[in-house]
């Protein structure tokens, strides 16, 4: 019987030979200087960054492993002049390309529509708070806000399907009903919930405990059932695992019935109920080098941009042998050497934690999400001598309620 991480992921990817997402890091260089950066982005582009052709040549590699979603990210993308002739290429070659700008005055009408004309496919843009005062204090720029919300409506204006990408942390997680509020008025197709990792500029005091996750899930859930966009968590597998148990749960108590998932994310999905919509995410498996790549702004290549194992560099080696060949690769594919609970948990093939998370605090890829209460049918911490969770609440008290 084929093991369980080599089956190949719903749609067609097998996560042994091709990652369903790479994100290339296009530049460093930024005009923002957000707090839980983990580019320790500067206004100036490195001078090692990969030149106007390496770019076009990691392109069709990318193209050559059919990877659905190739993201172009920093940074700010449209610090790099050749931006907009990087995006042509790539829809030249059948790359579908999404672009994560910062909201500064880079950000114009004319740079949004002149990346529709190139062949962007989806915009990504971060917004993290629901008014100026949460959001511009986070990005450390004032105007940030009005800036995003400007480009969003020039997006929509254009055409473009828009992804909000939110980091959540103690700094705004009593704002999630607003920001769904805001988010239904400027016709998204999708939030993106990204949780903490705290590398870069993100501060662990700015991390939640495992229960305060929990309650952000039941948060998400709650909000998933009536807005008309997609949502997906970044950096929080274990929201997979919170889905399926109130699927489970709902179905046993009548109040639900079954359909297929959909394929979220991908441009031009079908809309449909949010509950297929949402689902569809539980059951695409991505994690950290799992069919999800980094592609560093001078060419290294990392399982994921918070979980900073070098794995090699596209100007040494092919991207495909990186991805396919690379120890960290190979052993975070396979679930049989997850630690802890992580490695005994029934819910390992769908979830298998947060691999960056887990660097970040234990120094270890592999060792249990320390973010999850999850405690699995075959797990007795006190015989293993493991914590329920590392993330714990701080003695000063937890968020205020969801």
């Amino acid at each position: 019987m084929q093991p369980m991480h080599q089956i190949p992921a719903r749609g067609g990817l097998d996560y042994d030979e091709t990652p369903f997402l790479a994100i290339w890091e296009v530049t460093q260089s930024c005009d923002l200087a957000c707090k839980h950066c983990r580019a320790a982005a500067q206004p100036l582009p490195h001078p090692d960054e990969l030149t106007h052709a390496e770019g076009k040549a990691l392109i069709d590699q990318i193209a050559a492993m059919h990877i659905p979603i190739f993201v172009f990210t920093g940074g700010d993308p449209l610090k790099r002049k050749d931006v907009f002739e990087l995006i042509r290429y790539a829809a030249d070659k059948g790359v579908q390309v999404a672009v994560t700008p910062s909201a500064t005055p880079l950000l114009t009408r004319e740079a949004i529509f002149k990346m529709k004309e190139a062949g962007l496919v989806r915009l990504g843009i971060s917004l993290d708070g629901s008014t100026p005062e949460i959001h511009d204090a986070f990005r450390g720029m004032p105007g940030a806000w009005a800036r995003t919300i400007q480009a969003i409506e020039w997006a929509n204006e254009a055409g473009i399907p828009i992804q909000v990408h939110s980091t959540i942390s103690r700094h705004n997680v009593h704002d999630l009903d607003n920001l769904c509020n805001l988010f239904e008025k400027l016709a998204i197709v999708m939030w993106n919930v990204f949780f903490l990792v705290p590398v870069g500029r993100g501060q662990l005091a700015d991390l939640l405990s495992g229960e305060e996750f929990e309650q952000v899930f039941g948060k998400i859930y709650e909000l998933s059932q009536r807005v008309s966009f997609q949502i997906k968590t970044t950096e929080a597998m274990h929201y997979r695992r919170y889905l399926l148990q109130h699927n489970l749960e709902e179905r046993r108590m009548g109040h639900s019935h079954p359909h297929a998932p959909a394929q979220a994310y991908e441009p031009g999905a079908p809309t449909a109920d949010a509950k297929t919509r949402n689902m569809g995410w539980a059951t695409r498996r991505v994690n950290d080098g799992k069919g999800f790549m980094f592609i560093s702004h001078v060419g290294h290549v990392y399982p994921s941009g918070f979980l900073p194992i070098y794995a090699g560099n596209i100007r040494e080696t092919p991207l495909a042998e990186i991805y396919r060949e690379a120890p960290i690769f190979k052993s975070l594919r396979d679930t049989s050497q997850l630690e802890g609970k992580c490695g005994v948990c029934e819910y390992k093939e769908i979830c298998g934690g947060s691999r960056a998370r887990a660097y970040a605090l234990t120094g270890d890829p592999l060792a249990q999400e320390p973010c999850c209460i999850y405690q699995p049918r075959n797990w007795t911490p006190r015989q293993q001598g493991e914590p329920a969770a590392i993330c714990q609440p701080e003695q000063s008290g937890v968020v205020a309620p969801l």
